[in-house]
This record gives structure tokens, sequence and C-alpha cells, in this order.
């Protein structure tokens, strides 16, 4: 028997994927596409009846247990009629395949297709869309039980132990480490002095940039539940806020086009479910939290490796120096 050199990764080949999804799905003439390649590989599938997206995990980023509580999640926000990219089944009534890979087991989704396109700059209807659908998932994030195998978001978990992970690849800007350290704790101090015990709770998709969802005129369809954990759902709107204030620290946005535009969406949002005030205080300090939780994320998974040189880490410090003069109480 010819024997295969271990591998830690392989990327699957499109022509036997298409095989698999035609026979999987029975679908006519399948084309599959590599599209990227980040948590997972993706893959674009095009068949006589629709257009779908193909998402094949890898097992270091990604357990069985996880993948089905991401699937279980995006059935019940399709069933709600929240706009999304949800799971696909097969002629078996199965959303995940397993495939048998050089490295091991590898498992697979294929999702619906999401219509659209990325857009930057969005107008004022599509931002009142936006804040009113991300609501509209929140109601059904805050009350669904899904299981233990996805991850927490919280002071632990996006600031304390990314900063433990960081410390080693800053070792050419020991300031800076030392820096991030002291604002971890202002924001410590900060959450202490707000009634957080009522903020609410649920399933957070923690990664809502214009990259992970599409706009068709004013109609938004999101995707990428990736790093979908739970925690406050104010995070959901921090990273959109944080999106906004990046465009301003680059020059894409003015400050009143930002402060305009973060206002409709939150009217938006307050169209399906309601905001606390105290939670809103909260954004700019938990942007924190984002920003160390995928720094840290980073230094764990090998395709990421760039994001953690010095280049990139200086540039997500001086961002985060700009936030804290700009938007965290003096």
């Amino acid at each position: 028997m010819k024997s295969v050199f271990p591998a830690t990764y392989s990327t699957l080949c499109p022509t036997a994927l298409s095989s698999l999804i035609s026979e999987k799905y029975r679908l006519e003439n399948v084309q599959c596409k590599f599209l990227l390649r980040g948590v997972g590989d993706t893959y674009l599938i095009e068949a006589s009846e629709a257009k779908f997206i193909l998402r094949i995990y890898r097992s270091s980023h990604r357990s069985l247990p996880q993948i089905r509580e991401e699937v279980k999640l995006l059935h019940a926000l399709e069933q709600a009629k929240v706009s999304v990219s949800y799971p696909i089944t097969d002629v078996f009534g199965e959303a995940i395949q397993k495939l048998e890979a050089v490295e091991g087991e590898r498992y697979a989704v294929l999702f619906s297709f999401a219509r659209g396109r990325v857009v930057q700059l969005l107008s004022e209807n599509q931002l009142r869309v936006l804040g009113s659908e991300m609501a509209r998932f929140h109601n059904i994030a805050s009350t669904i039980s899904l299981g233990e195998a996805r991850w927490s978001f919280d002071l632990e978990t996006t600031v304390f132990k990314p900063l433990e992970k960081l410390r080693s690849i800053f070792n050419e800007n020991v300031e800076g480490h030392s820096w991030l350290c002291e604002m971890a704790h202002r924001v410590e101090q900060k959450l202490s002095q707000i009634d957080i015990v009522r903020f609410s709770k649920g399933y957070c998709h923690f990664d809502f940039l214009p990259k992970n969802f599409h706009f068709e005129n004013d109609s938004v369809t999101f995707f990428d539940f990736d790093f979908m954990g739970s925690g406050w759902l104010v995070n959901d709107i921090m990273t959109f806020w944080q999106h906004l204030i990046l465009d301003v620290y680059t020059g894409r946005m003015t400050q009143h086009a930002a402060n305009e535009s973060y206002r409709i969406f939150i009217d938006g949002y307050r169209l399906n479910r309601p905001i606390r005030d105290e939670e809103l205080a909260a954004v700019p300090y938990l942007s924190l939290g984002f920003w160390l939780f995928y720094m840290g994320f980073h230094t764990t998974h090998d395709q990421f490796t760039a994001f953690s040189q010095p280049p990139h880490l200086n540039f997500y410090t001086a961002f985060l120096k700009h936030i804290v003069d700009n938007y965290w109480d003096k």
C-alpha cells in the first residue's frame, strides 16, 4: 500500500467536492471553486438550481459539537425568518458532512448564498435595516439554548487571557503590552461602576463588520458565524461601532458622519429590541476586548501569523489608543 506523508492541513480538491455535493444534495451541473482560507476553507458552489457556499472546517479551529451548535442557531434563525445564510440539509436530512482528509476527519456545511455584496458606506435605509435585523437576531439569540460547546465572551476570555497570549509577540514593544494591560484594568474598573447584571445576554456573532453581511438594495443577509459565542449582546453593537470609528481613524469618514450613522443604526435596532443606555455607554470600553480577542486568536493559528507581526500590532495598538483618547472618560 502506498503511504501518504502526514499533514496537519490540506486544501480539498474542488473537483472531488463537486462530485460529493452533487451526490449528497442531488444538485445538477455542480461547479466548485475555492475562494479563501480562514477559520475554515470557503468554496463557491454553482449548480443549475442555485449558488451556495461550502464551508470546510479545520479540526484545530472548530470541533464537531461546536459546529453542531452553530448549525442549530442558524436553523433557528432561518425558521424565525431572520435574514441569514443558513445550512442546507442533504437528501438524508443531514446538515454536516464528514470528510476523510489527509490530516484526518474534517467537517463541511453547505450554506445558502447571501445575495448582494459588501457595502462599506451604508445608506440611511441600510443602516436602519442593519440595526433592525441585528435586533431580530438578538431576539432569537437571547432565548435559544444550544449547549456548552461554544465559548463565552467576558473579560477573562476577551481581555485577560488574550493579553497573556500576546506577551511573547510584544517582545519588541514591551511598553505597548504594558499599556494594553493598564487599559484592561481600566475596562474592568469601568464595568464595575455599571449595572452589568442587567445587560442582555445570549449568543453573539462577535464580528459584525461589513465583510460579514451582504446588502442587495436595502435587504441585508448575515453570514460567517464562525466566532459565535455567548455573552453580552451589546458586543455585536460594539463590533459595528468600532468599524465606524476605524473609518474615522483612517480618514474614510468624518466623526460627524460616524455619529449620525451610529444613531440611525441604533434607532433601527430599537425598532425591534430595547437597548439600555448603560449598555451603550460600555461600547467604547468593550472594543478593547474585540481587538485583543482576535489578536490572541491570531497567535494560535498558523495561517494568521502575518497579523501577529510588529506592523500589524503597532497599528492595532495605535488604533486602540485613538479609541481611549477620544471615546473613553477622561
